[in-house]
């Protein structure tokens, strides 16, 4: 038996932890293992490597971690250890991590937040899928800035699911969509269009592009993330890009599509603050 402490955690993960009672493993790679519930929950158990997320367990560094599990691995819970075939995780040390950024804060300071975002090159952080027009990436943008939820919901279930992969295309742009959405409207108003989103996209996708959109939906991001609105704040442009290319590295193209959504968001809501009206009380 190899035993292995976990070093952070978020509050997910106790629920997790606490729910479940038929799990398995669904995927398996150098520095993860994710695994789902019977109520299609996901826990992810990652090196430091990947860091922090909404649903990830980070435990201690070791490259081979995970050689010696398959898909059919038995799994044992209890609310201090997690054990997969060989391997026991112990959860008592693990500090508790929150995947919510400061939304109040960045709402406060996205003036700050959009100068350097509009003089970032945006054609390098445009979506990789072939053959979907343009239009449907830009009309998603259009209907979160403004805050026209009813439009929201409808070109997600355009989105949802578009593309290949376990976090297709599609759920990338959404998710980072999501993001400048939190910052860039009251939380209220923030929460509202997340959620049309959220609950329309997530039945038409993988179970993990699935989780990562609750989770935006729910207001809650990964580490990369979090350091990259930390670098905005401070409109330090070699911190910034610094910042960009860990999300970039994301994925074969996750990061870049998650980015093309939030960036892409900023510039539509630049364009309606330019050109026409936007109500005051979605400032």
């Amino acid at each position: 038996m190899r035993n292995y402490n976990a070093i952070s955690f978020t509050h997910i993960i106790n629920d997790w932890l606490a729910k479940t009672h038929q799990p398995r493993i669904l995927h398996i790679f150098d520095h993860a293992c994710n695994l789902i519930n019977e109520h299609q929950q996901i826990l992810s158990i990652v090196t430091p490597q990947i860091g922090e997320g909404p649903f990830n367990l980070v435990v201690e560094n070791d490259n081979f971690i995970f050689d010696s599990l398959n898909l059919t691995s038995s799994i044992s819970i209890s609310l201090e250890q997690l054990s997969l075939g060989d391997l026991t995780i112990h959860t008592t040390k693990a500090k508790l991590w929150n995947p919510c950024p400061d939304w109040g804060l960045l709402h406060r300071e996205k003036e700050t937040i959009i100068t350097p975002l509009l003089q970032l090159p945006v054609t390098n952080y445009s979506p990789k899928i072939l053959n979907i027009p343009a239009s449907l990436f830009q009309n998603l943008s259009s209907a979160l800035a403004i805050a026209d939820i009813s439009s929201a919901g409808t070109y997600a279930s355009k989105l949802a699911g578009l593309g290949i992969g376990l976090t297709p295309t599609g759920d990338d742009f959404l998710m980072g969509a999501i993001y400048a959405a939190w910052i860039i409207h009251p939380r209220a108003m923030a929460q509202k269009l997340a959620k049309e989103v959220t609950d329309t996209a997530t039945p038409l996708t993988t179970s993990l592009s699935a989780a990562w959109l609750r989770s935006a939906g729910n207001g809650e991001t990964g580490i990369l993330w979090h350091d990259f609105f930390s670098t905005l704040l401070q409109a330090e442009s070699a911190k910034i890009q610094a910042a960009m290319k860990k999300i970039l590295a994301v994925g074969e193209t996750s990061g870049t599509d998650a980015l093309a959504g939030f960036i892409g968001t900023f510039i539509s809501y630049k364009e309606h603050e330019v050109n026409y009206v936007i109500p005051k009380q979605l400032h």
